[in-house]
């Protein structure tokens, strides 16, 4: 039997395809700092990839006059100041704070419902028990204290030379809010452009998220969100963003810098190999990933997803193993890009030396002072 189809009704199908949030990450390795013009331009030849809902920035090499010290960004929805009183004396408490202010912005921006945004230059003020901690470690509790503890307050940007620059509006209304374009500089810059799904389009859900230096821009839906929330919940991180990519960014500081994993194995991890494929492998192979597989069953994150995760001196995209969202790598001269759409390098860098889609699950790892993402090269052809 045929079966008709109406093409009317196909006209009143959403494009979903295209609605599916833009990624790009941009990196200057030999540290070379420029403006944020080339990010804003990339994502916003990417528009139909967000709604509206969430924008935001990463940039490291922001402040290097105070590179030495924590720069907490920090939103209060409370616009009372009852929530910055609270967050001022918890601070003042337990970090030596050498410089804070309201973080500029420009009132014209079109961006919805804009809390107050801080940020504060901090040194750990370690006493007692507290002195048994390293300094990062010291940090990533006060924040989740904050963040947990102190209503209407959270902590979005909490490294040192970088900063996280995030809000409701599509990407370019946010940079305008920040005024990113006249006021910062940096090496690296990643950004993204929401079209939230599942979650709550709110300035705390934007991305980057970050923790410490480590920041995540995300692209699909982490299934997992709840078995690798309760796993990170035992290592001292709580998500309290609505938000399910909250849990790669905390995946990422437990994994690479307290369990000191390189991204190579990391990768193998979040988007482990099949289980038939393990028992394909030679023997060396099959007991690594089996290991993998076993001890950090919890962090196997499920789902569609591609990730742009930075921290200072190094930028990495990886998809799911199955590359059910896009990635594109390219490199000019000392610029390496990664993006969901080849177009935006391209709006940016019509002409390119290089550019290549990485396979599924495989890691385009760019690092200063280095050519590692040539690697990435090699193993796609």
């Amino acid at each position: 039997m045929r079966f008709e189809i109406n093409r009317e009704s196909e006209r009143h199908l959403p494009d979903k395809d295209l609605q599916a949030c833009g990624l790009f990450g941009v990196m200057n390795i030999e540290g070379k700092r420029f403006g944020g013009e080339m990010a804003i331009k990339a994502i916003v030849n990417m528009r139909a990839r967000g709604n509206g809902l969430g924008g935001g920035y990463a940039v490291y090499g922001l402040y290097p006059e105070y590179k030495d010290y924590y720069a907490m960004h920090i939103m209060f929805q409370d616009r009372n100041m009852d929530a910055k009183k609270k967050v001022d004396e918890f601070l003042s408490r337990n970090f030596d704070i050498v410089y804070d202010e309201e973080i500029p912005t420009n009132p014209e921006a079109r961006v919805m419902y804009p809390p107050l945004v801080w940020r504060y230059f901090v040194a750990p003020k370690k006493k007692g028990e507290d002195a048994k901690f390293s300094d990062d470690d010291y940090v990533v509790a006060k924040v989740m204290h904050i963040n947990t503890s102190i209503e209407d307050a959270y902590v979005f940007s909490s490294g040192k030379d970088m900063g996280v620059f995030k809000g409701v509006g599509f990407p370019e209304d946010v940079a305008e809010f920040f005024m990113l374009d006249e006021l910062y500089e940096g090496y690296m810059w990643t950004v993204h452009s929401r079209f939230p799904t599942n979650t709550p389009g709110w300035w705390g859900g934007a991305h980057p998220f970050s923790i410490l230096d480590w920041t995540v821009v995300h692209n699909g839906e982490i299934s997992s969100y709840g078995t690798n929330r309760r796993f990170l919940e035992m290592h001292g991180y709580y998500c309290t963003l609505f938000t399910d990519t909250e849990v790669m960014a905390y995946a990422v500081d437990l994994l690479m810098r307290r369990q000191g994993l390189p991204i190579e194995i990391v990768s193998k991890i979040f988007a482990a190999p099949m289980w038939d494929l393990i028992e394909n492998m030679d023997e060396k192979k099959k007991k690594l990933y089996t290991t993998l597989r076993m001890v950090y069953a919890p962090l196997l994150i499920n789902g569609p997803f591609t990730v742009i995760v930075a921290h200072h001196g190094e930028m990495f995209g990886i998809t799911d193993r199955i590359r059910l969202r896009p990635i594109t790598a390219g490199a000019r001269g000392d610029l390496v890009f990664l993006s969901s759409e080849e177009a935006a390098i391209r709006a940016v860098s019509p002409k390119l030396d290089l550019a290549w889609t990485p396979r599924g699950g495989e890691p385009v790892v760019v690092r200063l002072k280095r050519k590692d993402h040539l690697m990435s090269l090699k193993e796609s052809v």
